[in-house]
């Protein structure tokens, strides 16, 4: 399956349990939220959480916002009535935490369809744990109703002994290796979340290095980061009419018949085409979400 065009530059987790945070996310300018059922909500609240989510999905009103519930694991008590419920629910996906392996997926997948999943349901991934890293390729592609990977670096740091570092070094490698997976079966990839809410340089910088390094986006975990996350992961305006230069000029150059072409002294091949034309459809799409109000409120 390839990968959609679609603004996912802020992903906000929101406890299932909250009713009111779950309201609040319809006028959040967050490009999508994930309905947490697992981390946020504490096993006695699992069930009232579910039916909060399925009530808060079904009334409507998020607009563009990309909807994904993330569901206990099936080696929980709650995982396989999560997993049902978000079958029938109307969000745009289900998360399914701490993936290791390629079976885990289908299994899932198994009880979706079972209980009537449409098509269209996507699967996400959690990759936290260092048997998912090591598995990321078998995971990848594991199903084409497969639609991304979502970086948990907490666990992933916890259970390699990592320090948190500004430069995420002792992270590298993971990462790495999800982004690999990830383009390589065509899709989406999330950066993990910045657990400091007073460190605004660090989240800056981890921001910019996620980008960099070529996540869609990165999740969040309060509403006072979605702008600065925002305008890091869309694409600049310099880099849009750069990217529009480029096209014209391949586009000429084609008309004319000519093989080579130079924008600003620069040889351009298909590949900078390749990459202008994803940069113009991001911008196209974040612009055209924000115009009709999707993203920043109703």
């Amino acid at each position: 399956m390839a990968m959609t065009v679609r603004p996912r530059r802020s992903v906000l987790y929101m406890p299932g349990s909250n009713a009111r945070a779950l309201e609040k996310g319809r006028s959040l300018p967050a490009d999508g939220l994930i309905l947490d059922l697992e981390d946020a909500v504490a096993p006695d609240a699992k069930a009232d959480a579910r039916a909060t989510i399925r009530a808060a999905v079904a009334a409507g009103g998020y607009g563009g916002r990309e909807i994904i519930i993330r569901a206990n694991g099936l080696n929980t008590p709650w995982g396989y009535d999560d997993l049902v419920m978000a079958a029938s629910s109307g969000a745009d996906a289900v998360l399914l935490p701490k993936v290791e392996s390629a079976d885990m997926v289908r299994q899932a997948e198994s009880v979706l369809a079972a209980a009537g999943a449409p098509a269209d349901l996507r699967l996400w991934c959690m990759m936290e744990t260092p048997m998912g890293m090591l598995n990321a390729r078998e995971i990848a592609g594991s199903t084409p109703r497969l639609g991304g990977l979502v970086m948990g670096t907490s666990d992933l740091a916890k259970d390699l002994h990592a320090a948190h570092t500004r430069d995420r070094l002792p992270m590298i490698t993971s990462l790495g290796l999800c982004l690999l997976a990830a383009r390589a079966y065509g899709l989406a990839i999330l950066d993990g979340v910045h657990l400091d809410l007073n460190d605004d340089d660090g989240f800056a910088a981890s921001c910019v290095q996620g980008c960099q390094l070529g996540f869609d986006g990165k999740t969040l975990i309060h509403p006072k980061t979605i702008a600065a996350c925002n305008a890091a992961f869309a694409p600049s305006e310099a880099e849009v009419t750069h990217a529009r230069r480029i096209t014209a000029a391949h586009a000429a150059a084609v008309a004319a018949g000519q093989g080579v072409v130079l924008v600003d002294g620069r040889l351009v091949e298909n590949l900078h085409v390749e990459n202008a034309r994803r940069l113009i459809a991001l911008a196209d799409a974040i612009a055209a979400q924000e115009s009709g109000g999707d993203s920043s409120g109703g």
